[in-house]
């Protein structure tokens, strides 16, 4: 087997690799389509110029939304982890 499954491996942290991962594609996946539904949209309404700066501004405005979405995340994880090593708990017991 290649991928051998870890069994020690934290699930969470996978959930946060997917996370970072996923705002690889999340940005400019959100920018494209704002400009383009933005221009669509514009178009249709007449004014397919300031329809395309609005979708792009709605677009970054999401992207950076998801970013601040993953940034919780990953303080809430940080907070429970510093939380439990005061604790005294290592990093391989449970929560």
């Amino acid at each position: 087997m290649i991928f051998k499954r870890n069994e020690g491996a934290d699930p969470g942290e996978r959930a946060l690799w997917g996370d970072l991962m996923s705002l690889g594609l999340t940005f400019p996946l959100c920018i494209a389509l704002g400009f383009f539904l933005g221009r669509w949209i514009g178009g249709w309404v007449g004014h397919p110029v300031a329809g395309q700066w609005l979708g792009l501004v709605w677009g970054i405005g999401a992207a950076f939304w998801e970013l601040y979405k993953v940034n919780r995340r990953m303080a809430r994880r940080d907070e429970a982890e510093l939380q439990r090593l005061r604790e005294g708990k290592g990093p391989d017991d449970p929560a």
